[in-house]
């Protein structure tokens, strides 16, 4: 391609890109799939490295972070940016409108702009012909941070404005957030990284848009709303503020689709009333709504005080975030064993509510916020979301304070507490007999890759549990007729078909059996490799922790959770229990290792419909033969079983030279190796 083609081509491709940039980032209505998207972006970044002298400041390649920072720069607001006077009720709403009229010298009704007050980092954007060429925090009103090269990272801020009739100098003022979804992901994020957690949402955004690394905003899941206008060079804006954020709109710029234009004080109040029962479903934090004049010439006339404009009133929602007094911890203990903290709080109301309860995550959390008995402690709570402590007000500390430290017992069961250095949560061990455990371990054992107890679901272990006919797993098989027929819709027939399966279920494998105990990241691999490395469930029981590591598959951290379980008497004597209700299976032959099976060190893949058996029963005979069953398709692969309608593996497989067989063909091969079909 020449450069005069190239010329010809990367105009349209921009325009096109930056049309769909819009479409996905400010409208939320894409029209186009992510391949295609992709695809405009592959052509021009090809046309741009063949030739650079192309590359130009707007380019939509040009979001991307660049190098770090040593500091940022300082920019001064033409126009100052004014803070907004608070209104805390709606008494002082109804003040804020007379005092508009008295000065305006009016009984008429004043037309109010509403708007979302998103909880985030006040921004200036400046518009030079069209392009971004700058872009500041707030800073002091006077005064601001140059966050240019942070700002052109988000999506939603366009680096050319849409259409042409926009001023030649504008500037634009919004919001920078964090959406709620992408707040939540951020601290997920950072939780499996063991790094501290971000307070909310706003300080994520601030931590991010401040960040000397353009790479790390890049990252982050940031969106900018405008909600007015600076300097503008020529005065060609519209001549009400909601018209002036559709002119924006209109340029490409986001602006929020609750902002809503009414008449009259009383209607103002009806809007914050409506919104304050929508606050909650909405995708991004809000702390209350401004009411804006909505005529410009308006505006003017009524003009700023030394502080804010006399025009615009803020009125906030009840605070989110609150201190007290943290009185002591407790330790609860999850359906899975999970250990939470949780802490133990002077009673104090925040976010619309009276809180003395709130999360402190897990044990990396608690002794990252270093939370200490007598600490005072700041507490959010946004609407319905679970309360937490966010921070300690170090300097409110009492002399001769403690850290707190994790119990070494269940205070549940009283068994032991593991904590693996490579997991932020700690656990009970006794999940066959920790009540706090009971339902969960019951779901698990009776599921169909463990004792696959048919009929036994959730809402029939749940009336088992809460009538307190059963409290182990053993318990199941000490049923009768008669105690199932007194739960509720469950009959004669459906109590023997129930009584049916738990004398089928009795007859396993060692394998299945190990894998119901459920213990922590033992799967159905590692349980088969388990089973026929120790061959005996005494043997399993006995191994230590150096023993298990010399099993296939089984590390460090998974051999401490085997070896613990084991300690527990509360768990061996559940498991003495099931023994004696007679669950049994096949001794396995100690002479026959798992890489002496025929299929040991083999790697296979199940793919498409199987007719004469699951792919689940197919993959637990594949597995007793001593192969691997992988889920995905590779140059390691040794074998794919390709049943009805197989797709893409079937595909890989033939592409890459992996033999493939028919459902047909894997009957008579297991036949061939002797399996118990």
């Amino acid at each position: 391609m020449s450069i005069e083609q190239a010329k010809l081509k990367i105009e349209p491709l921009r325009i096109a890109i930056n049309r769909h940039n819009h479409r996905y980032h400010v409208l939320d209505d894409p029209s186009i799939s992510d391949n295609e998207y992709d695809h405009l972006i592959q052509q021009l970044l090809t046309i741009e490295q063949q030739y650079p002298e192309l590359v130009t400041v707007d380019s939509p390649t040009q979001r991307v972070g660049g190098e770090a920072l040593l500091a940022f720069g300082q920019v001064r607001h033409e126009v100052p940016m004014l803070s907004l006077d608070k209104a805390f009720s709606q008494d002082d709403i109804q003040e804020f409108d007379r005092r508009i009229h008295d000065r305006l010298k009016s009984d008429e009704a004043i037309e109010y702009a509403c708007e979302p007050k998103l909880d985030g980092i006040a921004v200036s954007l400046l518009y030079d012909n069209g392009v971004l060429t700058s872009g500041a925090t707030r800073g002091d009103g006077q005064t601001g941070e140059d966050i240019t090269h942070n700002v052109r990272t988000i999506p939603s801020i366009p680096l050319r404005l849409l259409g042409s009739d926009w001023p030649e100098y504008l500037e634009v003022r919004g919001e920078i957030y964090i959406p709620r979804a992408g707040f939540k992901a951020l601290n997920e994020q950072a939780m499996k990284a063991d790094e501290k957690l971000f307070v909310n949402s706003r300080n994520a955004a601030a931590g991010s848009l401040r960040n000397l690394n353009p790479e790390v905003t890049a990252n982050r899941p940031l969106e900018m709303c405008c909600y007015s206008a600076g300097l503008v060079s020529d005065g060609s804006v519209a001549e009400k503020h909601g018209d002036v954020l559709k002119q924006f709109q209109g340029w490409g710029l986001k602006i929020n689709s609750e902002m809503r234009i009414v008449t009259g004080i009383q209607a103002c109040i009806v809007y914050y009333e409506n919104l304050s029962k929508k606050r909650e479903r909405l995708s991004y934090d809000i702390d209350g709504i401004v009411f804006k004049v909505n005529d410009l010439a308006l505006q003017h006339k009524l003009g700023c005080s030394v502080r804010a404009p006399r025009w615009a009133v803020a009125r906030k929602f009840p605070a989110e975030e609150e201190m007290t007094v943290l009185e002591r911890i407790e330790f609860q203990v999850g359906r899975t064993g999970a250990i939470t903290p949780v802490a133990c709080l002077a009673p104090v109301f925040v976010g619309g509510a009276t809180v003395s309860k709130a999360t402190l995550h897990n044990m990396n959390e608690l002794e990252r916020l270093d939370v200490r008995v007598e600490d005072t402690v700041i507490i959010r709570r946004a609407g319905d979301v679970i309360p937490q402590v966010v921070k300690v007000v170090l300097e409110r500390r009492p002399k001769g304070s403690l850290p707190s430290v994790l119990p070494t017992v269940c205070p549940v069961c009283g068994s032991d507490i593991e904590r693996s250095e490579a997991e932020a949560i700690a656990r009970c061990t006794g999940g066959l007999y920790c009540s706090a455990q009971r339902k969960e371990a019951i779901r698990h054992f009776a599921s169909r890759k463990a004792l696959d107890i048919d009929g036994l679901g959730e809402k029939r272990i749940d009336q088992l549990v809460d009538k307190e006919l059963v409290n182990t797993v053993a318990d199941l098989f000490q049923l009768t007729d008669e105690s199932l027929i007194r739960l509720e819709r469950c009959g004669a027939k459906s109590a023997a078909n129930l009584m049916s399966a738990f004398e089928t279920s009795k007859q396993t494998t060692l394998a299945r059996f190990i894998y119901a105990l459920g213990i922590q990241q033992v799967g159905e691999a590692t349980a088969m490799t388990l089973a026929h490395h120790f061959c005996t469930l005494a043997a399993l029981e006995a191994a230590t922790a150096d023993a298990l590591q010399e099993v296939d598959d089984v590390g460090p951290i998974v051999a401490q959770h085997i070896a613990l379980f084991f300690q527990q008497d509360h768990n061996r004597k559940v498991i003495d229990a099931l023994l004696t209700q007679g669950v049994h299976w096949p001794a396995i032959t100690p002479s026959v290792q798992v890489d002496e099976l025929p299929l040991a060190g083999q790697i296979w893949v199940l793919t498409g419909a199987l007719t004469v058996m699951t792919r689940d029963e197919g993959k637990a005979y594949l597995q007793s033969l001593g192969a691997k069953v992988a889920g995905s398709v590779s140059a390691k692969t040794t074998q794919v079983v390709a049943g009805e309608n197989a797709g893409s593996k079937l595909t890989k497989a033939e592409a890459l030279g992996v033999p493939v067989m028919d459902e047909t063909t894997f009957m008579v091969f297991l036949q061939e190796q002797r399996v118990a079909l």
